[in-house]
């Protein structure tokens, strides 16, 4: 079943006519004899927009009850059994009563679509969730409905309802939006002319924004590679020069004319005599900040190719360079950049060629090619040469190889055919000094291929063609065999170098799969966070010598994730020059920067991209920007999990402070005042129990703070360990006398001399006297005992009851703060008494573990490392009344 089509209409503010428009579009569509059904219309009381629904089918709305009160609701089952071809939903962005089948209306308009159905819906500008906190920042009004960007993005048809601030505010005036009596609230606040307007210029530039991710889809999806002139962009060539700094004003200024967006871009040739780190182009891309402008660097061995290509992929309607000041004499030999990029542009860039008045310095930038100017004159003499795009890809060892090869091979040949018993004709030698020209062609490439071909042509000329040992051919003949030696000699060298290309393309695209399936699989990989290992694979891919993601926040760029830095190089390019620097942590500190992000960049050192690079550049962009969002999910889920818990330890604190300190609070201060009423007269014995209440409520509450406080600090990391070496048989006394009268119901065995362990006395202490008051509150008056004993490495004290014992299910939750799982009264606590004692135990490097006591009940496991220096002792019996017989364990 085919999915149906949304159609959206947009509006900057309440009041602009979208439900109008939409009510307007539902009744043309029933006209041309569409089945068409009004799912939900919001008219606000406004006359003019119930007068708009004629004659359209209004579906019965369903009633929802929430906390006793009525809800309407827009009736979706009703509506799917219905299946009409198409709904009108007003308020996309709307919350459904809890209770609904969906909790938003924009997943309601989901499923009508799914089924099938076409809907007709509204949103307004402050509803989008990309846009919700600057409209709030703007109107000073929060909305709490939002709808996601990504579903109004994937509507098939956006139409943005359009009004002049000023008709909008008449409109409002007039009654035709809101009752008078909240007329002059809304023209004072959300309806100020400056708010309009703000939210008309914010409303049009997302709608042009989306115009724009259409059209460059469609001329994906068309193969149009020209740029289409639907938003002015002005390209400016940089080259690090001071005549540049006239170019980028000029080209601001352009810009400015026509509200187009400037891109600074610098090409630097891929043959390693360039860099961009020049004094005079960082200027230049200082000045390019300042004026609004963006800074695109890329590598290409042809500057006019790399440029016009960065413009066409910018999709630009102008290009600004600078004037040549190269000779004339100097031109006609090397060429003019500027001729290339007009040719290379054709009709679908306006060139701009501005005189800067300055010719360019040497300096550090000058052999930085780039299109501001001819740069071959800008070359120091030593490096002028210029790569050309007609060499062969093979390397220069190669190349050398295949000049060595006919250095050898021609003189070696002629030795042998001139040797032979009768002396090789003319057709002998032109037929071996061709395999020959082949060898080195396939070796070497073109221009070995070329030097051998005229070698052979010499060699022949001068040695096999009549009469010899001259350069001067006797029969016409021989002048067409020597011709067609170096037409064929020619034609093979081409279509082998045209191979070696082919082979050369094909291997860098095979790698180029391999990297990208690598890179896709880091992003599926369960391990972690894949930023990491993408940057590695990005550092090895380009041969750079650092990557860092840098995250702008205001002025400081601090560095989200880096490779490279003291590290050796990655891969096969360990002589890359300045591995082992730092990788960069500002943007003026990189080689190329790219923006991830809203507030990501990419920042790359090393010998540059070239032009083609950016497509493969572009991917792994896109899915660092995509690991830089997973990690920003996975931080917001566990803030979100966090706050989640930390308000649920508030609600459970804020529940026991209302309670479990209240009633020792509300003891003493009745105990108190009956002693302090003139009015009571007390006896002894009753002043007494009154004291005592007191006393016994205040040990209480004291208890009780002291386990909040301990439970604080355990979470907050702020408790001291004190470490020293301590008898067992003293701490465990030490907190059976602590617990007063009830630790007479406690019994200690052991079954001999124990050895001393090394802990912190006072956090053990509170432990086992938590874990002992504990349990006597579950031994249902049968007693308690506690047991210790050296087992391996460790001593393991166990405290005994014969209670009810705990659930093997409930045993996590028993040590999670305020729980107090069958407890038979509220007044014994707030549940944090064995949460502080697992948090002590562990803050000690013990474990505290629960087991079943055999015949019934719970055993309390407390494991504590030994330390063996220590000389073993003897536990004390620290038991006044014997408790009864029981099985041992």
């Amino acid at each position: 079943m085919a999915r149906g089509k949304l159609r959206l209409y947009l509006g900057a503010a309440p009041g602009v006519g979208k439900t109008f428009a939409m009510l307007n579009e539902g009744w043309r569509r029933k006209e041309r004899g569409t089945d068409v059904v009004i799912g939900w219309v919001q008219d606000h009381g406004r006359p003019q927009t119930d007068a708009q629904i004629r004659d359209l089918e209004v579906f019965p709305r369903i009633t929802v009850d929430y906390r006793g009160q009525p809800f309407e609701e827009m009736d979706l089952d009703g509506l799917l059994q219905r299946k009409p071809e198409l709904v009108l939903v007003d308020e996309l962005a709307h919350s459904n009563v809890p209770g609904s089948k969906h909790a938003k209306r924009w997943q309601d308009v989901e499923e009508l679509l799914d089924a099938g159905i076409n809907v007709i819906s509204t949103v307004n500008l402050q509803h989008l969730e990309s846009l919700n906190d600057v409209v709030e920042r703007i109107t000073d009004v929060a909305q709490n409905e939002t709808v996601p960007d990504p579903f109004v993005r994937a509507a098939d048809q956006l139409e943005l309802v359009d009004m002049a601030p000023e008709a909008l505010r008449r409109r409002l005036a007039h009654g035709n939006v809101y009752p008078p009596e909240r007329i002059d609230t809304a023209l004072g606040n959300y309806f100020r002319a400056g708010n309009l307007t703000a939210l008309r210029e914010l409303a049009l530039l997302w709608v042009a924004d989306r115009v724009d991710e259409e059209l460059t889809d469609y001329r994906e999806r068309h193969n149009i590679a020209g740029p289409w002139e639907t938003k002015e962009r002005v390209v400016v060539s940089l080259t690090g020069s001071r005549g540049s700094s006239v170019l980028i004003r000029r080209a601001a200024r352009m810009a400015m004319r026509t509200k187009a967006e400037l891109v600074g871009v610098h090409v630097r040739t891929d043959d390693g005599l360039t860099g961009s780190g020049s004094q005079g182009l960082r200027q230049n891309r200082a000045l390019l900040d300042d004026l609004g402008g963006r800074y695109v660097e890329v590598v290409g061995a042809d500057v006019a190719p790399a440029l016009v290509q960065v413009a066409q992929a910018e999709n630009a309607t102008q290009l600004v360079m600078g004037a040549t000041h190269r000779s004339r004499l100097t031109e006609f030999v090397r060429g003019s950049v500027i001729n290339s990029v007009i040719r290379a542009a054709g009709g679908s860039l306006d060139v701009h060629v501005i005189a800067t008045g300055t010719a360019p310095e040497t300096g550090a930038d000058d052999d930085t090619v780039s299109p501001g100017g001819d740069a071959a004159s800008r070359l120091p003499k030593a490096v002028t040469r210029r790569r050309n795009r007609i060499l062969s890809p093979l390397s220069v060892r190669r190349r050398a190889a295949a000049l060595a090869i006919g250095v050898v091979g021609f003189p070696l040949l002629t030795v042998v055919l001139t040797d032979i018993g009768s002396h090789a004709d003319l057709s002998t030698a032109l037929s071996t000094y061709l395999v020959l020209v082949v060898a080195v062609a396939a070796t070497g490439g073109v221009w070995p291929a070329a030097l051998a071909a005229i070698a052979g042509f010499l060699l022949s000329n001068y040695y096999f063609a009549p009469p010899v040992h001259t350069f001067t051919i006797g029969d016409a003949r021989d002048i067409l065999s020597l011709l067609m030696f170096l037409v064929v000699a020619g034609v093979v060298s081409v279509l082998v170098d045209l191979s070696a290309r082919m082979t050369a393309t094909a291997i860098q695209a095979r790698a180029d799969a391999r990297m990208l399936a690598r890179v896709a699989g880091r992003m599926v990989a369960p391990e972690g966070n894949p930023l990491p290992a993408l940057l590695e694979e990005l550092m090895v891919a380009f041969r750079l010598e650092a990557v860092a993601v840098l995250r702008s926040d205001g002025e400081r760029v601090p560095v989200v994730a880096s490779t490279g830095g003291d590290r050796s190089p990655v891969g096969p390019w360990s002589t890359v020059a300045g591995a082992g620097s730092s990788p960069p942590t500002d943007p003026d500190d990189a080689t190329v920067v790219l923006p991830l992000t809203d507030r990501e960049l990419l920042a790359l050192r090393g010998p540059g991209l070239t032009a083609e690079d950016r497509d493969i550049l572009a991917a792994f962009a896109a899915q660092l920007s995509t690991a830089l969002e997973s990690d920003r999910l996975h931080a917001e889920a566990a803030e979100a999990e966090s706050l989640a818990r930390a308000n649920q330890l508030r609600s459970a604190l804020l529940a026991a402070v209302s309670h479990d300190l209240r009633t020792p609070l509300a003891s003493i201060k009745a105990a108190s005042s009956s002693l302090l009423s003139e009015q009571l007269a007390f006896g002894p014995d009753e002043t007494r129990i009154l004291l005592q209440t007191i006393d016994d409520e205040s040990d209480r509450l004291n208890s009780l703070v002291e386990n909040l406080l301990d439970m604080s600090r355990l979470q907050t990391g702020s408790m001291d360990v004190l470490r020293q070496s301590t008898d067992i048989g003293e701490l465990v006394e030490a907190a059976i006398d602590s617990l007063g009268p009830r630790g007479e119901q406690v019994t200690v065995e052991s079954p001999g001399p124990l050895p001393r362990i090394h802990t912190d006395p006072v956090l053990l202490e509170r432990a086992l006297a938590n874990l002992i008051d504990n349990s006597l509150l579950h031994a249902d008056g049968k007693g308690l005992r506690v047991e210790a004993g050296a087992v391996a490495d460790r001593v393991d004290i166990r405290v005994i009851d014969r209670g009810p014992g705990i659930r093997p299910e409930d045993r996590d939750r028993v040590f999670r703060p305020f729980q107090r799982l069958g407890d038979s009264e509220n007044g014994t606590g707030v549940g944090l008494g064995l949460a502080v004692a697992r948090g002590f135990v562990e803050a000690v490097g013990g474990e505290l573990d629960v087991e079943d006591t055999p015949g019934g009940g719970c055993t309390m496991v407390v494991r504590i490392p030994q330390d063996v220096a220590a000389p073993p002792t003897a536990v004390t019996q620290a038991a006044v009344t014997q408790a009864p017989e029981e099985s041992e364990p």
